[in-house]
């Protein structure tokens, strides 16, 4: 199996499965010299973690870091960061049902034609397990670029939204409440109809709006490697995960130039920013925003029509321990992405002049 890697100066490559003994990964291209604080990636690591809250899966998993090379009485040594995050919590039995049969929109058919084999215990590596990897790295990302504030929040459960611009959020309010919304009644009503959906063994969607503030100007890289490019890449590598926009997005589709150009009213600064703070694939220095949309969790708790490994017409329910909304535990997984694609391109930067 290839493209087990994300960036390019900064680098994370991952191993691991949902059941297996552990996930892991290797951080190549980290500057030498962080003082890493442990207690935030655990922080982290706790925000993205399985059995947090009745609206989550109840999988308890504690998700606890070891850090294996790479760093030295605490300091980042330039060379390779190996870590290991062990699997404690599984129970692989809740997946026998699913040993011959395919269930329905999950990755279990394509890996078995691609690969002629599958873990059928929870997915196997095609299971969000393996974002707990790109937690640890964002985690240290972060604190390589603290000048950038990332700020991800759920915008919207299934038709409920919040109804007001990002720039009248309260982002301390964001992990106030089960949903990760910082609208308080509107956190209120998403976790209301969460609790409904599951009742009813049904699952849900959402989106996440993440923004980006104090990005210097002049990140990105023109043609193949923009900024948004690399962002969108990113966030389509989440599990679930079934658009991204940025800026105006697909509202912008129906807008004329004179509506949607963004307009000068200082040397630095814009009087709208309907660019999501990126132009020609590279940072203005306005808030760079984008949305990133959740299918509803594959796995429900009712009986679907599937095949079977013959090709035969069968059913399936689900079981087990699984998300009625996948968005809450998402949070920490799209600021982690967004962080290392910003330090990526942050150390990129350093070579465009003298």
């Amino acid at each position: 199996m290839s493209s087990n890697k994300l960036g390019k100066l900064f680098t994370l490559t991952t191993f691991g499965e949902s059941h297996g003994t552990a996930l892991g990964g290797v951080i190549d291209g980290c500057p030498a010299g962080l003082k890493v604080n442990f207690d935030m990636i655990q922080a982290e690591l706790d925000r993205r973690k399985p059995g947090q809250s009745k609206i989550v899966t109840q999988r308890k998993e504690p998700d606890t870091v070891k850090f294996l090379s790479g760093i030295y009485e605490g300091v980042t040594t330039g060379t390779p960061i190996g870590f290991i995050v062990e699997n404690n919590n599984q129970r692989s039995g809740d997946y026998n049902h699913n040993k011959d049969t395919y269930r329905p929109s999950h990755a279990d058919y394509t890996y078995d034609k691609k690969y002629g084999i599958r873990d059928h215990r929870g997915g196997g590596r095609s299971s969000a397990r393996e974002t707990v990897n790109w937690v640890v790295a964002g985690a240290l990302a972060k604190q390589f670029i603290a000048d950038i504030e990332i700020n991800a929040f759920t915008s919207s459960v299934g038709n409920i939204f919040i109804d007001k611009p990002y720039q009248d959020l309260d982002f301390s309010l964001t992990d106030s409440n089960m949903v990760r919304c910082p609208d308080a009644a509107t956190a209120q009503k998403m976790e209301e109809h969460i609790m409904a959906i599951k009742k009813e063994g049904d699952t849900v969607g959402g989106t996440i709006t993440c923004v980006l503030k104090n990005v210097p100007i002049g990140w990105g890289e023109p043609v193949f490697d923009k900024l948004h490019a690399r962002l969108g890449a990113a966030m389509l590598s989440i599990n679930a995960v079934k658009g991204f926009e940025y800026g105006s997005g697909f509202c912008g589709a129906k807008m004329q130039g004179s509506e949607h150009n963004d307009q000068f009213d200082s040397s630095t600064t814009t009087s709208s920013n309907l660019s999501g703070g990126i132009q020609g694939g590279i940072s203005n220095g306005m808030d760079i925003y984008f949305r990133v949309a959740f299918k509803p969790v594959a796995t429900i708790m009712r009986e679907q029509q599937t095949i079977d490994n013959e090709g035969k017409l069968t059913k399936t329910t689900g079981k087990g321990r699984h998300d009625p909304c996948v968005v809450p535990r998402a949070i920490p997984i799209v600021e982690a992405l967004a962080a290392m694609v910003l330090l990526d391109f942050k150390l990129l930067a350093r070579k465009d002049k003298i």
